[in-house]
């Protein structure tokens, strides 16, 4: 059986950058170790094509291999938010692996293997097809966390991240095949269409929509599935560590939005009162836990947890009531704010990686003791992305909060809103502190030596991105806010 010309087409950007990463597996033991930075080359050249690819169709819907895959505007915002991360990641990994001493081609390989599955993630429109999505980028990200072989502490994490990731795997698969049972198809429109009939009143919906709950509450590391992240975030790669952070999440919380809305759409109070919960626990504990953590890498792992509390009060606001205006606002409000927090976090662990010379340093906060005397300019660039992540004005990542809680409000849960902001309050003092001794305190004898930092070419294009991003949309968010407005999902 042939496959129709028009539906390889649709899937033109999928088969661009899976091909791109078997040919670097071919190429790679071929490829001198001097010219390893021509695949990472390769892999960034692959994304800007895809890039444009992609690009091309928004504005339009697109159904393809009998409705399995969607490429709608939703998708293609997505896609280029996962394009921009993962491009910013191998510029970024390029110095890093080097100075880590693993410098290995198929590093690259599996960057493009992870970015293929999360492009197939957003662009579902069957159970199925979202699963294999999640497994291609979960399976990949796996064996990236452990990358460091010769430190336990990676191999640790690998190894957990890889249980507990097969575990919530196994939860997800099972709703989706009770799911299955119950309505005889894995399609979100035909689910939609058995799910708004029956009701939650059915046993066996109620089970299934549980357990895809768990299952994709793991993978937006939502309390109390957020296990594994400290671990994963402080034992991986730090390049890994911010593609984890940033790229897997976007993904998850795309996925995770268009079943809930396409497929559970008819039964909203039913799911989104549970969705309230997990939020108001993941903001909380993300934040409270965070003020404790002495190494940086684990604060912005609690960090990144209680961010994806303050995303869920977009997913909450998108299922709150019957108003087809404030569903949209919740929805656009929850891809700008992943957006911007691609942005911040970016930096902020980009240099984590900067200030890592071999050993443990840039990875506690003490690390940072004077580092305005020891680099000014390193200093201030840690203060932005600090500033941001805080959500004070005229940051990106006020901006993101401040649209969040607007929407909160314009859909009556204004008390949602006055929460997020007291723990927004509450994280400026973790992130501040940071601060604090970047400014306040002096340096050690021992830290004075590292006075000068060296940013190759590549580095540097990685912080000019993220400052960009959370300067420029601090003041000028129009922009991406219009793009967000246009690329919501259709509200039934």
């Amino acid at each position: 059986m042939t496959l129709p010309l028009a539906d390889l087409v649709t899937i033109l950007p999928e088969l661009l950058v899976v091909g791109m990463a078997c040919l670097i597996l071919v190429l790679d033991p071929i490829t001198p170790d001097t010219k390893k930075d021509l695949l990472a080359w390769m892999s960034l050249g692959i994304v800007v094509v895809c890039s444009v690819v992609t690009m091309s169709g928004f504005g339009e819907r697109v159904m393809a291999f009998s409705d399995l895959v969607v490429v709608d505007s939703y998708a293609v915002f997505w896609k280029m938010l996962l394009y921009l991360v993962s491009g910013l990641t191998i510029l970024l990994s390029m110095g890093y692996l080097k100075e880590e001493k693993i410098q290995l081609a198929e590093y690259y390989a599996f960057v493009l293997l992870a970015l293929t599955g999360m492009m197939v993630m957003v662009s579902g429109a069957d159970l199925l097809t979202i699963y294999l999505g999640i497994e291609l980028m979960s399976i990949t990200l796996y064996i990236m966390a452990g990358f460091k072989r010769f430190e336990a502490r990676s191999i640790e994490s690998s190894a957990k991240y890889f249980v507990l990731g097969a575990f919530s795997s196994g939860i997800l698969l099972y709703g989706i095949s009770i799911l299955f049972g119950v309505t005889g198809s894995t399609r979100l429109v035909e689910i939609a269409a058995v799910v708004n009939g029956r009701g939650i009143d059915d046993p066996l919906v109620f089970i299934a929509l549980m357990l895809l709950i768990v299952g994709f509450g793991f993978k937006v590391a939502a309390v109390p599935f957020h296990m594994w992240t400290p671990d994963v975030y402080e034992g991986a790669p730090t390049s890994v560590t911010v593609f984890m952070a940033v790229a897997s999440k976007a993904a998850s919380f795309a996925a995770f939005l268009r079943v809930l809305l396409e497929a559970f759409g008819g039964i909203k109070p039913n799911w989104n009162l549970l969705i309230l919960a997990i939020c108001l626990i993941t903001v909380a504990l993300g934040n409270l836990v965070a003020i404790v953590q002495t190494n940086v890498k684990r604060m912005l792992a609690y960090s990144s947890i209680a961010h994806a509390g303050y995303a869920l009060i977009g997913v909450v606001v998108a299922g709150w009531g019957t108003e087809a205006a404030v569903s949209a606002q919740g929805i656009s409000s929850l891809m700008l704010y992943l957006a911007i927090y691609s942005f911040m976090t970016l930096g902020a662990f980009a240099m984590v990686a900067i200030l890592r010379k071999g050993g443990l340093e840039g990875e506690e906060i003490e690390d940072f003791t004077g580092l305005a005397k020891r680099h000014k300019g390193g200093a201030f660039l840690m203060l932005i992305f600090m500033v941001s992540l805080a959500g004070i004005p005229p940051t990106a990542g006020f901006i993101g909060k401040f649209y969040l809680f607007m929407a909160a409000v314009n859909a009556g849960l204004a008390w949602l809103a006055i929460v997020g902001l007291v723990f927004a309050a509450i994280s400026a003092f973790y992130y501040l502190r940071i601060v604090m001794v970047m400014y306040m305190r002096e340096p050690s004898s021992e830290q004075e030596w590292h006075t000068r930092l060296v940013l190759s070419p590549q580095i540097s294009v990685v912080l000019a991105c993220a400052v960009a991003g959370v300067v420029l949309l601090g003041i000028f968010p129009g922009p991406l806010v219009s793009v967000a407005d246009l690329s919501t999902l259709p509200i039934k």
